[in-house]
């Protein structure tokens, strides 16, 4: 059997390559960017070089080309579309580069696929963000709840939802789309709110910066899972039963603030009393998905999937991953 990875050098992407290498004999091929960094594959280089189980290939979701021969190439059984720009704050920046990415780079790969694997199972990957401006009345969020995107990556993503369930109505191939809320851990990109304060504390407590940890809205309210859960769940969602068209909400078991996020990450650290919260304006976002909590009954009854990792142990190993990065970088790092 053939997976195929689209943005396998992100964290979820990476992730999912570990847990397919340690739970199957399956082959692992991964679409990336020739200029992606390969930090997040360092520990399958030797695979890679060698051709043993891990393949990468260069494409880009903008390129019809590039996809249309990666695609191709590979003829994937299972296929995994998780490429995308997923900065959220980022999109505000740059919408068009987003639309273009996530909506077209969606529909390419799903051209791609019903001329050269139309028999493949494929994950499309939205976002929790499709719901946006949810009210309390409706938590936590169903699969029915109506679409009220916050910002233009939350538009993009409802674009790429839609996508995936048209192909499976239009052309009768197997597209499931996952709605999958707050999932982190390490390598989790620094422009997440989380990952940045780890980030930065990890920083403070080599004396690289100030002790001064730099906020966004801390008062959004989020359901937190671990990415190994996540990239559990989106295995079983290929594996378990799939279903044309199905759409899933996948996300964790425990509720918080962003401030309790926060919170919870100071109190792991040795330096805990002498951090300082500073609100940045640069990290505000316009309007902001501020109620995203999860009703995943839908998909832990038709997977049995449930998150197995607590929500401490996810901080943990997110502290200790920039930890880790601090301690070996010889350059430094940009504090946002």
């Amino acid at each position: 059997m053939r997976a195929l990875i689209t943005g396998i050098t992100g964290m979820v992407g990476s992730h999912l390559a570990d847990f397919l290498i340690d739970n199957t004999d399956w082959e692992v091929h991964g679409l990336m960017r020739w200029r992606s960094p390969l930090d997040n594959l360092s520990n399958h280089i030797e695979r890679i070089n060698a051709g043993d189980r891990v393949f990468c290939h260069y494409g880009d979701l903008r390129d019809s080309q590039s996809i249309d021969k990666v695609v191709s190439d590979v003829k994937p059984d299972y296929v995994f579309h998780l490429a995308a720009q997923s900065y959220p704050k980022t999109s505000f920046d740059a919408p068009l580069d987003t639309y273009e990415t996530n909506i077209q780079g969606t529909s390419r790969v799903l051209e791609a696929l019903k001329k050269y694997a139309p028999k493949a199972i494929i994950h499309v990957c939205a976002s929790s963000e499709v719901f946006g401006r949810v009210s309390k009345e409706d938590l936590p969020i169903s699969e029915e709840c109506s679409f009220h995107p916050a910002s233009p990556y939350a538009i993009s993503k409802v674009g790429t939802d839609l996508i995936g369930r048209y192909y499976a109505e239009a052309f009768d191939m197997t597209v499931m789309t996952t709605r999958m809320f707050t999932h982190t851990g390490p390598r989790r990109g620094d422009v997440f709110a989380e990952s940045t304060f780890a980030k930065q504390i990890a920083l403070a407590e080599a004396g690289l910066v100030k002790p001064v940890i730099k906020v966004g809205n801390l008062e959004s309210l989020r359901t937190v899972a671990d990415v190994c859960d996540a990239v559990r769940a989106y295995f079983l969602l290929v594996t378990k039963n799939p279903q044309k068209g199905g759409y899933y909400n996948i996300g964790g078991t425990h509720t918080c603030k962003i401030g309790d996020i926060l919170n919870d990450l100071i109190a792991l650290s040795p330096i805990k009393d002498s951090l300082e919260i500073e609100t940045d304006p640069d990290r505000l976002r316009p309007i902001d998905a501020d109620l995203q909590v999860p009703d995943t009954s839908k998909f832990t009854a038709h997977t049995g999937w449930k998150p197995e990792i607590p929500y401490q142990t996810t901080l943990a190993d997110l502290l200790n991953y920039w930890r880790d990065r601090v301690e070996s970088s010889e350059n430094g790092f940009l504090v946002r």
